[in-house]
This record gives C-alpha cells, sequence and structure tokens, in this order.
C-alpha cells in the first residue's frame, strides 16, 4: 500500500514515539528489579543490626556460644523476634496467617532467612549456618560483655521470591505497562495533526509547482517562517518570478522580431507592387532602395542567428594569446573614416606597452567594432568618443565613452537587453534592432569578464568592459 507524505510523516512521528516508550518502559522495568531487590537487601542489612544486638544479650544470658547453641531454638527465636518486628505484610487473601507451632513469626521470610544467616566466633570459625563465609563481604560485629564476641552475615537475595513482594513488582510492572500504552495513544492522537501541520507548506508548494507547469508563472506562495520551507517557498518565489519575466520578455521579443521584420518586408512589397503597377519605373534607384531593405534584413537575421548560437553556446571561440592595444587601435583605425562623416571627433587613450589577453581576435574585434559603431549612431552630430584601455587589478579595463544624448538610470541597464532600444534622440532610423549589445555582453562573458552602461563624462553613455588578461612575468 502506498502512503502519502503526511502518512509517512506520520508513521515516522509514530514509530519514533513507539521506541522511546518502548526503550522508557524496558528502562523502567529492568530499573525496578534491580532497584527493589536493592531494596529488599538493604532492609535486611538493616534487620541484622537488631539481631546482632539480640545475639549479643543472648550471648551474655547464655555466658558463651556453645551454652547458646546447645539451648534448642535459641538462635531461630533470636531470629523470628527480629522479623516480628517489621511491619506485618498485607494479607495475600482474607485469611491471616496463622503462627506455626513452635513460635516462629508467620510466613516464609523466616525460613528464608535462617538459611541464609551465618555466625562466626570473634576468631571467624564457623558457629552456625551452612552458607560458605568466604562469599560473604558484609559482616556485623557481635558484641557482647563489652567486648567483641563474633560476626553474622547474611548471603544477599539473588532475585526476589517473598509472595508479597512478586506481587508488589508485578502490580507496579502492569501500571507501567498502562502509562506506556496510554503515552503510545497519546503520541498516536498528537502525531497525525503535527504531521499534517509539518506537511501544509510542501502540499501549499506542490500545488503551486503544479500552476507553474501549466504556465500559470504569476503564482505565488507565502512565506510563513524562516525555516527550509521558508527559504523553499523564497525560492520558489523567486523561480515564479523569473519564469514570468522570462515569459513577458519572450512575447516581447516575439513582438519586436515581428515588427523588426515587418517594416523592411512592407517597404519592399510596397516598392515592388508600386513597380509593377507602373507607379514607380524600374530604374536603379528604386533597385538600391529594394537593396537597402535586403541589406537590411540581412542583418536582422545575421544578428538573430548570432545571438542565437551565443544563447545556446554553440558560438565557436578560437582563443590564443593576443595584444588587445593592437586589436583596439586596429578597431580605432576602421571607425575614423565613418565617424568623420557624421562630424564625430575619436580620442584615444592606449598603453605604450602591450596588454596581453588568452582571447578570441575575431570576437573581440566583433566587439569592439559594434561598441564604437553604436557610439557613432547615437551620438549628436559634432560630438565626441573617447576610448581608453588600462591595465588595473589584475585586468584589462576598456572604456568606451561618447558625448550626449545620455540615457537616465533606468535605461542603462535595460541597454543589454536584446530588442531594447532607448526611445528618443538616441534611437534613430540607423539605428540596429538592438541587438548589437546582446552580442556584445555575451561575447564579454564567454571571455569571463563583465560589461556594463554608466554615466559617461562627456554626456552620453560610458560602455566599460573588463577582461582578465595575462600578467606579464618579465
Amino acid at each position: 500500500m502506498k502512503l502519502n507524505v503526511t502518512q509517512r510523516v506520520f508513521v515516522a512521528i509514530l514509530a519514533a514515539n513507539a521506541l522511546i516508550v518502548l526503550c522508557m518502559f524496558l528502562i523502567m522495568q529492568w530499573s525496578m528489579d534491580r532497584g527493589f531487590l536493592r531494596y529488599v537487601n538493604q532492609v535486611e542489612q538493616n534487620r541484622m543490626e537488631r539481631l546482632a544486638t539480640r545475639l549479643g544479650r543472648a550471648y551474655e544470658t547464655a555466658g558463651s556460644w556453645h551454652s547458646l547453641l546447645d539451648t534448642p531454638g535459641a538462635i531461630s527465636r533470636c531470629i523470628g523476634e527480629t522479623v516480628m518486628e517489621d511491619p506485618p505484610p498485607p494479607p495475600r487473601d482474607t485469611k491471616q496467617e496463622l503462627a506455626p507451632p513452635d513460635g516462629h513469626p508467620p510466613g516464609h521470610r523466616f525460613f528464608r532467612m535462617e538459611r541464609r544467616i551465618v555466625i562466626l566466633d570473634a576468631t571467624r570459625t564457623l558457629l552456625y549456618g551452612t552458607n560458605n563465609p568466604a562469599e560473604m563481604n558484609n559482616f556485623r560485629p557481635i558484641t557482647g560483655n563489652g567486648m567483641l564476641i563474633g560476626y553474622l552475615g547474611l548471603a544477599p537475595n539473588k532475585f526476589i521470591s517473598d509472595t508479597h513482594q512478586i506481587k508488589f513488582v508485578k502490580d507496579q510492572k502492569g501500571v507501567f505497562a498502562l502509562t506506556a500504552s496510554a503515552m503510545l495513544l497519546i503520541a498516536a492522537l498528537i502525531s497525525f495533526p503535527l504531521a499534517r501541520l509539518l506537511v501544509r507548506p510542501l502540499k501549499k508548494l506542490a500545488a503551486a509547482t503544479g500552476h507553474l507547469s501549466t504556465g500559470k508563472y504569476d503564482v505565488r506562495v507565502s512565506v510563513d517562517s524562516d525555516d527550509e520551507f521558508g527559504h523553499l517557498s523564497r525560492d520558489f518565489n523567486a523561480l515564479a518570478h523569473s519564469l514570468d519575466r522570462n515569459e513577458q520578455s519572450r512575447r516581447q521579443f516575439v513582438a519586436d522580431i515581428s515588427h523588426e521584420l515587418r517594416t523592411p518586408l512592407a517597404i519592399l512589397g510596397g516598392e515592388i507592387e508600386a513597380i509593377q503597377d507602373g507607379i514607380q519605373e524600374l530604374s536603379l534607384e528604386s533597385v538600391s532602395s529594394l537593396q537597402v531593405e535586403v541589406f537590411r534584413l540581412n542583418r536582422l537575421v545575421d544578428d538573430l542567428y548570432q545571438l542565437a548560437l551565443s544563447d545556446v553556446g554553440a558560438l565557436t571561440y578560437r582563443k590564443s594569446t593576443i595584444n588587445l592595444t593592437e586589436l583596439l587601435q586596429e578597431a580605432i583605425d576602421r571607425a575614423y573614416p565613418q565617424l568623420a562623416q557624421h562630424s564625430l571627433t575619436l580620442t584615444h587613450r592606449l598603453p605604450r606597452q602591450p596588454i596581453m589577453a588568452h582571447a578570441d581576435p575575431e570576437r573581440l574585434t566583433q566587439l569592439f567594432d559594434n561598441i564604437i559603431g553604436n557610439s557613432g549612431k547615437y551620438t549628436d552630430p559634432d560630438g565626441m568618443i573617447g576610448v581608453s584601455l588600462e591595465s588595473r587589478d589584475g585586468a584589462a579595463i576598456i572604456e568606451i565613452a561618447d558625448s550626449a544624448p545620455g540615457v537616465s538610470n533606468e535605461e542603462r541597464h535595460k541597454l543589454f537587453d536584446r530588442l531594447y532600444r532607448v526611445e528618443g534622440s538616441r534611437n534613430r532610423s540607423t539605428g540596429g534592432a538592438g541587438l548589437g549589445l546582446a552580442i556584445c555582453r555575451n561575447i564579454v562573458e564567454a571571455h569571463e569578464g563583465a560589461i556594463e552602461a554608466l554615466h559617461s563624462p562627456l554626456g552620453g553613455v560610458l560602455i566599460r568592459i573588463t577582461l582578465p588578461h595575462i600578467q606579464d612575468r618579465s
């Protein structure tokens, strides 16, 4: 039979409590047997103190051990009188036990005790008893006429044999068994609601996970504790939030891609239809216009392809030891003519000594060209772009800053999101689809680096790239 989680927790709690109760019951049983036997032996040892005194007086009356031992029943009477001083045990039934005809005390306590008594004289010679004195180590001195006249020993009980004592111990064990059963019943009554209480957060998480698996990413669970369930609930909420955000990004991505593809396709369709209807002549200018839209589509598809390869980790990287200073200088030289057409000034500050890194030169060239070209597209005419490279704290720091217009703090954090373009003066028709910086981020992360957008001291945006470089050991 398969058990659910609540039933399993209930069984586990009940089994643990049952084991504890069983151990307590066995320990109490063992403690009762040994403790009560020790108590009985201690009572008999106290009785021996009185018997030693009584034997001393009997010795004084008889004058010697031989006279006392030759007197029939003398020792037995001393033992019987000592036993009679104890409180009588409760009767086993409605009839009181009758005293034996020889005057001994009632019951068998006297006979059992007499068989275990040993009397020695002052020289430790056995006078009375059948037990081996060498097996005893707790002798009581017997004094008479102010002097030591002998020793009194009693072999301890090895088990309880008295009927009343056995009944008492049995009754106590019955009480222990009843108490253990009651404790087990109480544990069962408490374990089930406790198991339900413990499993309740897990059931909430299971239900929320079911909603999450069906695409309901807005589901959240309440965090009611700071234990493992609380941490799991927080992690679940973070996961749901991330999935919800990714789903919204996916929908936005599909919408933006559709828009980016529809615009050039609409232009191509409109111009081709105009040529077909005779509204526009098929000329070199119209073909050039069509070619511009085809190039735009081709660039968008190529960016999407590069981004898809980077996302799945299929974008190839052929890393080798390269000179970052030289690579960045080549990117600056390539950008000069294009920036000059937009009346932009390009300044750079590069170190004289080479800064070496283990990287893919083709991907870093793509990275530098994208960022410098992006700054050129979104900087106002007669503006300025500054490029710098330095080694700091074991890393190569590349900064590309441009002049106005700038972007807000919130927008700077979104610049590397795919298909994101800043609304306003930095969003130009000459700009791309908003995939360039997303590709740049993937290239930097593939080189175990970091890229961030900051406020530029020139008034625009500063892109800072941090790449690990090879330390110069010369």
